[in-house]
C-alpha cells in the first residue's frame, strides 16, 4: 500500500521541476486515485507551459501552390497535372506549433477526458485543449518515446514524461487488439518510479554522499569480459572508504513462500551479493549490500542483516504508507547504520 499524496512526493524528486511554486498547490489537494494526481500535474504543467508558449519545430509540409515555396517537386507535380491550373507541387519547411511532443500531451489529455478523474478536472482539461486546435493527436499504441531533449525543450522532460506515465498506466490491449482503461500503476512502471526517487532523494538531501547508479565491473583475473552480463546497480551511497549498494525492490509480494516457510526471493539475494563481492574487489569489508523492498500487507516482513564472507548484506522494508516525514527518517536512518 501506499499513500497517494507519496506518489506526488516521489515524482517530486524523480521530476525537480515539480518543487517549483507553481506546482505546490497540488499538495493541498485531495485525490482519490493516482490518475486524479497525475491528471493536476499534466493540467499544471501544460499551463505553465502555454505561458511560455507551446514548443515549435520545423515540420516539413507538400502542398499545392500558384506560388513558389521551397523546393519545386517536379514528379508529383507531373502526376497531380498541377501544370494544367497553373500551380506546382512545393514541398517547404514550416515552423508549426504541430510539434511531436505537443501532439503527445493532446493525445494524453484526450484520453484522460475518458479516465476515472472529477468533472471539474475535466473542465479544466477541455480549457487546455483549446490552445491546441492547431495540434493533432497521435495513435496511442504507436507513439515514440525515445525523444531527445535540450536546452529548447527541456520543460517537456517532465510533461512527456507524466504523459508516459498516465498513457501506459491508463491502457491495456486486449485479447482483440483493443484497449481497455486499468489500474493506473502496474509493478514495472511502480519499480521504475520507487527505484528513481530513493536515487534522487539521497542527490538531493544528502549532498555530501556520492550517489550514483553506476555500472560494477566484474572483479577479473584475466579481464576477459566477453559475453558476461552488464551489472547496473539501483543506488550506489559513498560516503569515505564505506559504499552501500542498495537494490530498490517494488513487489505485490516481498517474500517467497513453500511449505509456510517464508525465505528472501533468491535472485535478490543472488544478486545483490554478486554485486557486492565483485565492488569490494579489495575485499575491504566496507561495502555493504541492502535489498530494500517497498513495504506490501504482508503479516511476514524482512528485516535481517547478514555477514557474508566479510561483508554485510541486508534486506529491509520501506514503508511508503505513511507520513512522508516518517518516509524520510526511515531513509535517514539507513544512511546512520551503513555509512
Amino acid at each position: 500500500m501506499i499513500c497517494i499524496k507519496n506518489i506526488y512526493y516521489m515524482l517530486s524528486y524523480a521530476f525537480q521541476v515539480l518543487n517549483e511554486q507553481g506546482y505546490k498547490q497540488i499538495l493541498t489537494e485531495k485525490f482519490d486515485n493516482v490518475t486524479e494526481l497525475c491528471a493536476a500535474i499534466l493540467s499544471k504543467g501544460v499551463t505553465s507551459q502555454i505561458k511560455k508558449g507551446l514548443g515549435k519545430e520545423y515540420l516539413l509540409n507538400s502542398d499545392l501552390l500558384s506560388t513558389i515555396k521551397g523546393k519545386i517537386d517536379v514528379t508529383a507535380s507531373i502526376k497531380e497535372q498541377s501544370f494544367i491550373k497553373k500551380q506546382l507541387v512545393c514541398s517547404y519547411d514550416e515552423f508549426s506549433v504541430n510539434a511531436y511532443m505537443n501532439r503527445i500531451i493532446k493525445t494524453t489529455m484526450e484520453l484522460l477526458l475518458h479516465s476515472d478523474i472529477s468533472k471539474a478536472r475535466k473542465i479544466e482539461l477541455r480549457k487546455l485543449l483549446i490552445y491546441f486546435v492547431e495540434v493533432s493527436s497521435l495513435e496511442i499504441n504507436s507513439i515514440k518515446w525515445n525523444l531527445q531533449f535540450n536546452k529548447n525543450n527541456q520543460t517537456y522532460q517532465m510533461l512527456v514524461s507524466i504523459c508516459y506515465l498516465i498513457i501506459k498506466g491508463l491502457l491495456q490491449t486486449k485479447s482483440d487488439g483493443t484497449t481497455k482503461l486499468m489500474d493506473f500503476f502496474d509493478e514495472q512502471r511502480m519499480s521504475k518510479l520507487y527505484e528513481k526517487f530513493i536515487l534522487e532523494y539521497y542527490r538531493k538531501e544528502y549532498p555530501n554522499i556520492k550517489v550514483s547508479s553506476s555500472q560494477i565491473p566484474w572483479n577479473l583475473d584475466d579481464n576477459k569480459t566477453d559475453m558476461l552480463p552488464i551489472m547496473q546497480s539501483d543506488i550506489i551511497l559513498r560516503e569515505n572508504e564505506k559504499s552501500l549498494i542498495i537494490d530498490a525492490k517494488y513487489y505485490s509480494k516481498m517474500m517467497q513462500e513453500r511449505y509456510g516457510v517464508y525465505t528472501i526471493h533468491s535472485n535478490n539475494l543472488y544478486q545483490i551479493y554478486t554485486y557486492v563481492k565483485n565492488y569490494d574487489k579489495h575485499k575491504t569489508g566496507q561495502v555493504s549490500g541492502l535489498i530494500l523492498y517497498a513495504q506490501t500487507d504482508e503479516i511476514k516482513l524482512p528485516h535481517n542483516k547478514y555477514q557474508m564472507d566479510g561483508n554485510i548484506i541486508a534486506v529491509d522494508t520501506l514503508d511508503l504508507n505513511c507520513n512522508f516525514e516518517i518516509i524520510k527518517n526511515q531513509l535517514g536512518n539507513i544512511v546512520e547504520c551503513y555509512l
